[in-house]
Protein backbone atom coordinates (compact mmCIF):
# COMPACT_ATOMS: atom_id res chain seq x y z
CA UNK A 1 0.00 0.00 0.00
CA UNK A 2 1.18 3.66 -0.86
CA UNK A 3 1.81 5.90 1.86
CA UNK A 4 -1.22 8.33 2.28
CA UNK A 5 -1.27 12.22 3.27
CA UNK A 6 -4.34 11.88 5.34
CA UNK A 7 -5.27 15.27 4.88
CA UNK A 8 -5.64 15.31 1.30
CA UNK A 9 -7.60 11.94 1.46
CA UNK A 10 -9.50 13.05 4.03
CA UNK A 11 -10.70 16.75 2.70
CA UNK A 12 -11.26 14.71 -0.72
CA UNK A 13 -13.32 12.12 0.91
CA UNK A 14 -16.10 14.42 2.42
CA UNK A 15 -16.18 15.68 -1.71
CA UNK A 16 -17.04 12.47 -2.41
CA UNK A 17 -19.85 11.86 -0.01
CA UNK A 18 -21.25 14.57 -1.24
CA UNK A 19 -20.84 13.37 -5.26
CA UNK A 20 -22.09 10.16 -3.97
CA UNK A 21 -25.36 10.66 -2.31
CA UNK A 22 -26.16 12.80 -5.58
CA UNK A 23 -25.79 9.89 -7.85
CA UNK A 24 -27.87 7.33 -9.38
CA UNK A 25 -27.43 4.18 -8.07
CA UNK A 26 -24.68 2.76 -10.71
CA UNK A 27 -22.36 5.69 -10.49
CA UNK A 28 -23.02 5.87 -6.61
CA UNK A 29 -21.78 2.28 -6.22
CA UNK A 30 -18.56 2.77 -8.05
CA UNK A 31 -17.85 6.13 -6.43
CA UNK A 32 -18.24 4.40 -3.08
CA UNK A 33 -15.51 1.70 -4.24
CA UNK A 34 -13.06 4.23 -6.06
CA UNK A 35 -13.21 6.38 -2.78
CA UNK A 36 -12.78 3.05 -0.62
CA UNK A 37 -9.78 2.20 -2.60
CA UNK A 38 -8.32 5.47 -3.01
CA UNK A 39 -8.36 5.56 0.79
CA UNK A 40 -7.00 2.21 1.30
CA UNK A 41 -4.12 2.87 -1.35
CA UNK A 42 -3.11 6.28 -0.33
CA UNK A 43 -1.16 9.29 -2.28
CA UNK A 44 1.95 8.35 -4.14
CA UNK A 45 4.77 9.38 -2.88
CA UNK A 46 8.36 9.66 -4.57
CA UNK A 47 9.81 7.10 -3.16
CA UNK A 48 7.52 4.93 -4.90
CA UNK A 49 9.09 2.73 -7.62
CA UNK A 50 6.68 3.79 -9.83
CA UNK A 51 7.28 7.23 -9.26
CA UNK A 52 10.61 7.07 -9.38
CA UNK A 53 11.44 9.88 -12.45
CA UNK A 54 8.71 12.35 -11.77
CA UNK A 55 7.60 13.95 -8.29
CA UNK A 56 3.66 13.19 -7.58
CA UNK A 57 3.89 16.09 -5.54
CA UNK A 58 1.90 18.73 -7.68
CA UNK A 59 -0.93 15.95 -8.47
CA UNK A 60 -1.51 15.53 -4.43
CA UNK A 61 -0.74 18.80 -2.77
CA UNK A 62 -3.95 20.69 -1.94
CA UNK A 63 -2.27 24.31 -2.08
CA UNK A 64 0.22 24.01 -5.19
CA UNK A 65 1.11 27.52 -6.70
CA UNK A 66 -0.33 27.21 -10.43
CA UNK A 67 0.22 29.41 -12.78
CA UNK A 68 -3.09 31.12 -14.72
CA UNK A 69 -3.91 29.74 -18.01
CA UNK A 70 -5.31 31.35 -21.27
CA UNK A 71 -6.04 27.87 -23.15
CA UNK A 72 -6.44 29.02 -27.01
CA UNK A 73 -10.30 29.26 -27.86
CA UNK A 74 -9.96 27.45 -31.03
CA UNK A 75 -6.58 25.15 -31.75
CA UNK A 76 -5.91 22.58 -33.82
CA UNK A 77 -8.46 20.63 -36.12
CA UNK A 78 -10.80 23.52 -35.22
CA UNK A 79 -13.80 23.95 -37.56
CA UNK A 80 -12.70 20.73 -40.01
CA UNK A 81 -14.62 18.45 -37.83
CA UNK A 82 -18.46 17.72 -38.10
CA UNK A 83 -18.58 17.18 -34.20
CA UNK A 84 -16.87 19.24 -31.66
CA UNK A 85 -17.44 19.32 -28.20
CA UNK A 86 -16.36 21.95 -26.51
CA UNK A 87 -15.41 22.19 -22.17
CA UNK A 88 -14.57 25.26 -20.41
CA UNK A 89 -12.51 25.42 -17.30
CA UNK A 90 -13.71 21.93 -17.00
CA UNK A 91 -17.59 22.09 -17.40
CA UNK A 92 -18.97 20.84 -20.55
CA UNK A 93 -19.95 23.92 -22.26
CA UNK A 94 -22.13 22.72 -25.42
CA UNK A 95 -25.37 22.36 -24.26
CA UNK A 96 -27.10 20.20 -26.65
CA UNK A 97 -24.59 16.93 -27.67
CA UNK A 98 -24.70 16.53 -31.01
CA UNK A 99 -26.77 13.28 -32.77
CA UNK A 100 -24.24 11.02 -34.49
CA UNK A 101 -25.57 8.30 -37.29
CA UNK A 102 -23.60 5.05 -35.00
CA UNK A 103 -22.97 6.46 -31.87
CA UNK A 104 -24.67 7.87 -29.07
CA UNK A 105 -23.35 10.46 -26.74
CA UNK A 106 -24.21 11.35 -23.49
CA UNK A 107 -22.83 13.34 -20.21
CA UNK A 108 -21.49 12.27 -17.32
CA UNK A 109 -23.10 15.03 -15.43
CA UNK A 110 -26.38 14.33 -16.72
CA UNK A 111 -25.66 10.70 -17.50
CA UNK A 112 -24.67 9.57 -13.51
CA UNK A 113 -28.40 9.66 -12.32
CA UNK A 114 -30.18 7.48 -15.47
CA UNK A 115 -29.81 3.41 -15.51
CA UNK A 116 -27.21 3.26 -18.41
CA UNK A 117 -26.55 -0.54 -18.62
CA UNK A 118 -23.34 -0.38 -21.01
CA UNK A 119 -21.82 2.33 -18.96
CA UNK A 120 -22.41 0.57 -15.64
CA UNK A 121 -20.50 -2.64 -17.09
CA UNK A 122 -17.26 -0.14 -17.89
CA UNK A 123 -17.70 2.87 -15.53
CA UNK A 124 -14.48 2.24 -12.44
CA UNK A 125 -14.41 -1.09 -13.86
CA UNK A 126 -11.79 -1.01 -15.90
CA UNK A 127 -9.67 1.60 -13.76
CA UNK A 128 -10.04 -1.15 -11.26
CA UNK A 129 -8.98 -3.85 -13.24
CA UNK A 130 -5.77 -1.55 -13.97
CA UNK A 131 -4.87 -1.34 -10.31
CA UNK A 132 -2.25 -4.12 -10.52
CA UNK A 133 0.27 -5.17 -10.38
CA UNK A 134 0.19 -1.40 -9.63
CA UNK A 135 -1.87 0.84 -7.93
CA UNK A 136 -3.08 4.08 -9.06
CA UNK A 137 -4.55 5.77 -6.71
CA UNK A 138 -5.24 9.13 -8.51
CA UNK A 139 -7.52 7.49 -10.98
CA UNK A 140 -9.35 5.86 -8.31
CA UNK A 141 -9.69 9.25 -6.99
CA UNK A 142 -10.60 10.47 -10.64
CA UNK A 143 -13.64 8.00 -10.44
CA UNK A 144 -14.52 8.84 -6.70
CA UNK A 145 -14.76 12.55 -7.94
CA UNK A 146 -15.13 13.45 -11.73
CA UNK A 147 -18.67 14.88 -12.62
CA UNK A 148 -17.69 15.95 -15.71
CA UNK A 149 -16.73 14.43 -18.85
CA UNK A 150 -18.67 12.18 -21.53
CA UNK A 151 -19.84 8.66 -22.28
CA UNK A 152 -19.61 7.73 -26.09
CA UNK A 153 -21.05 4.42 -27.41
CA UNK A 154 -20.52 3.75 -30.76
CA UNK A 155 -23.14 1.05 -32.14
CA UNK A 156 -21.75 0.92 -35.89
CA UNK A 157 -19.09 3.23 -37.88
CA UNK A 158 -18.85 6.74 -37.02
CA UNK A 159 -17.59 8.08 -40.19
CA UNK A 160 -16.41 11.63 -38.59
CA UNK A 161 -14.20 12.25 -35.82
CA UNK A 162 -15.27 13.28 -32.72
CA UNK A 163 -13.67 16.42 -31.49
CA UNK A 164 -13.26 17.17 -28.08
CA UNK A 165 -11.55 20.51 -27.66
CA UNK A 166 -10.83 22.56 -23.82
CA UNK A 167 -10.22 25.99 -22.97
CA UNK A 168 -8.76 27.02 -19.59
CA UNK A 169 -8.70 30.33 -18.17
CA UNK A 170 -7.46 31.59 -14.85
CA UNK A 171 -6.43 28.96 -12.50
CA UNK A 172 -9.03 25.25 -12.64
CA UNK A 173 -8.48 22.14 -11.20
CA UNK A 174 -10.18 19.59 -13.32
CA UNK A 175 -11.41 16.33 -12.64
CA UNK A 176 -12.82 14.64 -15.90
CA UNK A 177 -13.93 11.43 -16.43
CA UNK A 178 -14.65 9.85 -20.14
CA UNK A 179 -16.15 6.39 -21.23
CA UNK A 180 -16.15 5.09 -24.55
CA UNK A 181 -18.04 1.54 -25.25
CA UNK A 182 -17.13 0.59 -29.29
CA UNK A 183 -19.56 -2.46 -29.79
CA UNK A 184 -19.12 -5.40 -31.96
CA UNK A 185 -17.79 -4.26 -35.79
CA UNK A 186 -18.22 -0.33 -35.14
CA UNK A 187 -15.65 1.77 -35.05
CA UNK A 188 -14.94 5.66 -33.88
CA UNK A 189 -12.12 8.57 -33.59
CA UNK A 190 -11.73 10.58 -30.77
CA UNK A 191 -9.91 13.70 -30.51
CA UNK A 192 -8.66 15.88 -27.87
CA UNK A 193 -7.28 19.03 -28.06
CA UNK A 194 -6.54 22.21 -25.72
CA UNK A 195 -6.12 21.73 -21.48
CA UNK A 196 -9.20 20.88 -19.31
CA UNK A 197 -7.28 23.30 -16.30
CA UNK A 198 -4.41 24.47 -15.08
CA UNK A 199 -3.81 21.45 -12.98
CA UNK A 200 -6.04 18.48 -14.67
CA UNK A 201 -6.49 14.41 -13.59
CA UNK A 202 -7.95 12.69 -16.52
CA UNK A 203 -8.86 9.17 -17.18
CA UNK A 204 -10.60 7.46 -20.32
CA UNK A 205 -11.87 3.92 -19.84
CA UNK A 206 -12.35 2.38 -23.25
CA UNK A 207 -14.56 -1.34 -23.69
CA UNK A 208 -13.44 -2.53 -27.62
CA UNK A 209 -15.85 -5.22 -28.62
CA UNK A 210 -14.60 -8.12 -30.75
CA UNK A 211 -13.88 -6.77 -34.33
CA UNK A 212 -14.05 -3.16 -32.61
CA UNK A 213 -11.97 -0.38 -33.84
CA UNK A 214 -10.88 2.82 -31.52
CA UNK A 215 -8.90 5.58 -32.27
CA UNK A 216 -7.63 8.40 -30.64
CA UNK A 217 -5.65 11.48 -31.04
CA UNK A 218 -4.34 13.65 -27.88
CA UNK A 219 -2.97 17.39 -28.36
CA UNK A 220 -1.49 18.82 -25.34
CA UNK A 221 -0.72 22.22 -25.13
CA UNK A 222 -1.15 23.87 -22.60
CA UNK A 223 1.63 26.12 -21.59
CA UNK A 224 2.47 25.99 -17.79
CA UNK A 225 -0.04 23.73 -16.98
CA UNK A 226 -0.44 20.18 -14.78
CA UNK A 227 -1.94 16.91 -16.26
CA UNK A 228 -2.38 13.51 -15.40
CA UNK A 229 -4.20 11.12 -17.44
CA UNK A 230 -5.00 7.41 -17.62
CA UNK A 231 -6.36 5.24 -20.12
CA UNK A 232 -7.78 2.11 -19.70
CA UNK A 233 -8.56 -0.12 -22.57
CA UNK A 234 -10.02 -3.74 -22.69
CA UNK A 235 -9.64 -5.34 -26.43
CA UNK A 236 -11.65 -7.84 -27.88
CA UNK A 237 -11.13 -10.39 -30.51
CA UNK A 238 -9.92 -8.99 -33.95
CA UNK A 239 -10.37 -5.74 -32.31
CA UNK A 240 -8.12 -2.95 -32.64
CA UNK A 241 -7.08 0.33 -30.42
CA UNK A 242 -4.73 3.04 -31.72
CA UNK A 243 -3.47 6.10 -29.75
CA UNK A 244 -1.23 8.78 -30.50
CA UNK A 245 -0.39 12.47 -28.13
CA UNK A 246 1.63 15.11 -29.12
CA UNK A 247 2.48 17.28 -26.28
CA UNK A 248 4.17 20.68 -26.84
CA UNK A 249 3.90 22.63 -23.85
CA UNK A 250 3.42 21.84 -20.42
CA UNK A 251 4.93 22.43 -17.11
CA UNK A 252 4.30 18.61 -16.00
CA UNK A 253 2.79 16.28 -17.88
CA UNK A 254 2.19 12.35 -16.98
CA UNK A 255 0.17 10.11 -19.26
CA UNK A 256 -0.32 6.43 -18.66
CA UNK A 257 -1.79 4.37 -20.81
CA UNK A 258 -2.96 0.80 -19.16
CA UNK A 259 -4.15 -1.56 -22.15
CA UNK A 260 -5.33 -5.28 -21.81
CA UNK A 261 -5.79 -7.27 -25.13
CA UNK A 262 -8.49 -9.94 -24.35
CA UNK A 263 -9.24 -11.19 -27.31
CA UNK A 264 -7.36 -13.54 -30.31
CA UNK A 265 -5.99 -11.23 -32.99
CA UNK A 266 -6.34 -8.18 -31.26
CA UNK A 267 -4.18 -5.35 -31.94
CA UNK A 268 -2.93 -1.87 -29.93
CA UNK A 269 -0.15 0.63 -30.86
CA UNK A 270 0.50 3.16 -28.43
CA UNK A 271 2.42 6.52 -30.03
CA UNK A 272 3.93 9.83 -29.14
CA UNK A 273 5.62 12.94 -29.76
CA UNK A 274 6.78 15.92 -27.74
CA UNK A 275 8.84 19.00 -27.66
CA UNK A 276 10.27 19.98 -24.18
CA UNK A 277 12.07 23.33 -23.33
CA UNK A 278 13.25 24.97 -20.08
CA UNK A 279 11.38 23.73 -17.29
CA UNK A 280 9.06 20.93 -19.26
CA UNK A 281 8.89 17.31 -18.07
CA UNK A 282 6.95 14.67 -19.53
CA UNK A 283 6.35 11.37 -18.61
CA UNK A 284 4.90 8.51 -20.73
CA UNK A 285 4.01 4.86 -18.66
CA UNK A 286 2.71 2.67 -19.95
CA UNK A 287 1.31 -1.51 -19.71
CA UNK A 288 0.38 -3.33 -21.96
CA UNK A 289 -0.86 -7.03 -21.02
CA UNK A 290 -1.34 -9.68 -23.31
CA UNK A 291 -3.76 -12.61 -22.30
CA UNK A 292 -4.92 -13.82 -26.18
CA UNK A 293 -3.54 -15.75 -29.07
CA UNK A 294 -2.05 -13.97 -31.56
CA UNK A 295 -2.18 -10.49 -30.77
CA UNK A 296 0.09 -7.43 -31.44
CA UNK A 297 0.92 -4.55 -29.31
CA UNK A 298 3.40 -1.52 -30.25
CA UNK A 299 4.79 1.36 -28.57
CA UNK A 300 6.22 4.45 -30.40
CA UNK A 301 7.72 7.40 -28.41
CA UNK A 302 10.32 10.10 -29.76
CA UNK A 303 11.06 13.09 -27.33
CA UNK A 304 13.08 16.33 -28.84
CA UNK A 305 14.51 17.95 -25.71
CA UNK A 306 15.90 21.32 -25.10
CA UNK A 307 17.43 23.96 -22.17
CA UNK A 308 17.39 21.35 -19.80
CA UNK A 309 14.10 20.08 -20.65
CA UNK A 310 12.86 16.08 -18.96
CA UNK A 311 11.72 13.45 -20.50
CA UNK A 312 10.55 9.80 -19.00
CA UNK A 313 9.69 6.95 -20.79
CA UNK A 314 8.15 3.70 -18.25
CA UNK A 315 6.97 0.91 -20.77
CA UNK A 316 5.99 -2.44 -19.80
CA UNK A 317 4.71 -5.42 -21.91
CA UNK A 318 3.18 -8.58 -20.17
CA UNK A 319 2.93 -11.91 -22.01
CA UNK A 320 0.76 -14.07 -19.83
CA UNK A 321 0.94 -18.00 -19.76
CA UNK A 322 -0.72 -19.34 -23.11
CA UNK A 323 -0.36 -15.96 -24.89
CA UNK A 324 1.63 -17.73 -27.75
CA UNK A 325 2.09 -15.92 -30.90
CA UNK A 326 2.89 -12.86 -28.93
CA UNK A 327 4.22 -9.71 -31.33
CA UNK A 328 5.32 -6.90 -29.02
CA UNK A 329 7.42 -3.93 -30.04
CA UNK A 330 8.70 -1.32 -27.96
CA UNK A 331 10.71 1.76 -28.78
CA UNK A 332 11.75 5.14 -27.09
CA UNK A 333 13.84 7.32 -28.41
CA UNK A 334 15.29 11.16 -27.20
CA UNK A 335 16.68 14.07 -29.35
CA UNK A 336 19.06 16.11 -26.91
CA UNK A 337 19.40 19.11 -27.95
CA UNK A 338 21.80 20.44 -25.06
CA UNK A 339 23.52 18.64 -22.39
CA UNK A 340 21.00 20.24 -19.78
CA UNK A 341 18.40 18.21 -21.16
CA UNK A 342 17.78 14.79 -19.68
CA UNK A 343 15.67 11.01 -21.09
CA UNK A 344 15.08 8.85 -18.50
CA UNK A 345 13.75 4.82 -19.51
CA UNK A 346 12.62 2.04 -17.79
CA UNK A 347 11.95 -0.51 -20.68
CA UNK A 348 10.80 -3.57 -19.84
CA UNK A 349 9.54 -7.03 -20.56
CA UNK A 350 7.98 -10.27 -18.64
CA UNK A 351 7.21 -13.46 -20.58
CA UNK A 352 5.36 -16.43 -19.90
CA UNK A 353 4.83 -18.17 -22.56
CA UNK A 354 7.78 -19.35 -25.15
CA UNK A 355 6.53 -18.95 -28.47
CA UNK A 356 6.59 -14.83 -28.87
CA UNK A 357 8.78 -12.18 -30.63
CA UNK A 358 9.17 -9.27 -28.46
CA UNK A 359 11.52 -6.38 -28.15
CA UNK A 360 12.07 -3.05 -26.62
CA UNK A 361 15.15 -0.54 -27.29
CA UNK A 362 15.86 3.19 -25.99
CA UNK A 363 18.32 5.60 -26.80
CA UNK A 364 19.18 8.96 -26.25
CA UNK A 365 21.71 11.15 -28.30
CA UNK A 366 22.39 14.52 -29.54
CA UNK A 367 21.93 16.09 -33.28
CA UNK A 368 23.56 14.61 -36.10
CA UNK A 369 26.14 16.78 -36.71
CA UNK A 370 27.11 15.26 -40.23
CA UNK A 371 23.37 15.90 -40.95
CA UNK A 372 23.43 19.53 -40.06
CA UNK A 373 26.69 19.92 -41.64
CA UNK A 374 24.53 19.00 -44.93
CA UNK A 375 21.99 20.85 -44.48
CA UNK A 376 24.02 23.93 -43.49
CA UNK A 377 26.42 23.27 -46.66
CA UNK A 378 23.28 23.56 -49.34
CA UNK A 379 22.33 27.16 -47.73
CA UNK A 380 19.49 26.02 -44.87
CA UNK A 381 20.42 28.27 -41.81
CA UNK A 382 21.37 26.27 -38.97
CA UNK A 383 17.81 26.66 -36.90
CA UNK A 384 15.89 25.44 -39.99
CA UNK A 385 18.08 22.37 -40.35
CA UNK A 386 17.52 21.53 -36.71
CA UNK A 387 14.03 21.96 -37.19
CA UNK A 388 13.96 19.78 -40.23
CA UNK A 389 16.12 17.28 -38.46
CA UNK A 390 13.83 17.48 -35.40
CA UNK A 391 10.57 16.95 -37.89
CA UNK A 392 12.77 13.83 -39.35
CA UNK A 393 13.15 12.71 -35.88
CA UNK A 394 9.22 12.32 -34.80
CA UNK A 395 8.09 11.49 -37.79
CA UNK A 396 8.29 7.46 -37.03
CA UNK A 397 6.03 8.29 -34.03
CA UNK A 398 3.93 10.40 -35.76
CA UNK A 399 3.47 7.46 -38.92
CA UNK A 400 1.64 5.54 -36.58
CA UNK A 401 -1.61 7.54 -36.75
CA UNK A 402 -3.55 6.14 -39.14
CA UNK A 403 -5.80 8.47 -40.81
CA UNK A 404 -3.13 10.48 -43.41
CA UNK A 405 -5.79 13.60 -43.07
CA UNK A 406 -4.74 13.90 -39.38
CA UNK A 407 -1.24 12.44 -39.66
CA UNK A 408 -0.94 15.33 -41.86
CA UNK A 409 -2.58 17.73 -39.73
CA UNK A 410 -0.45 16.95 -36.90
CA UNK A 411 2.84 17.13 -39.16
CA UNK A 412 1.72 20.85 -40.67
CA UNK A 413 0.46 21.80 -36.60
CA UNK A 414 3.94 20.69 -35.38
CA UNK A 415 5.90 22.60 -38.38
CA UNK A 416 4.09 25.73 -37.33
CA UNK A 417 5.37 25.67 -33.75
CA UNK A 418 8.88 24.70 -34.30
CA UNK A 419 8.70 28.06 -36.81
CA UNK A 420 7.65 30.40 -34.35
CA UNK A 421 9.98 29.16 -31.40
Amino acid sequence: MVASSPKVISDRALHDAELISNSGAWAKNARQLASARAQEQGLPQRRDEYWKYTRPDVFVQKNVALIPQACPEIGIFAGQMKTEIVFENAKLATHHLPEIDNCKIESLSNASTLDLHWVQDIYGKLELAGQKPVERSLAALNTAMATEGLLVHATGQVSSPIRIHSVSIGITDAVIHHVVKVEAGASVTLIETGQYGARSNVVIEVDVADTGSFHHIRVQDGKESHMLTHIFASIGADAKFKSFTLTTDGKMTRNECILDLVGDNSSVTVAGACLGDSNFHHDDTVFITHDAVNCESRQVFKKVLRNGAVGVFQGKILVKAGAQKTDGYQISQSLLLDEDSQFLAKPELEIYADDVACSHGSTSGAIDEEALFYLRSRGVPEPKAVDLLTLSFIAQAIGEIEDPDLAQAILSYLTDILEAR
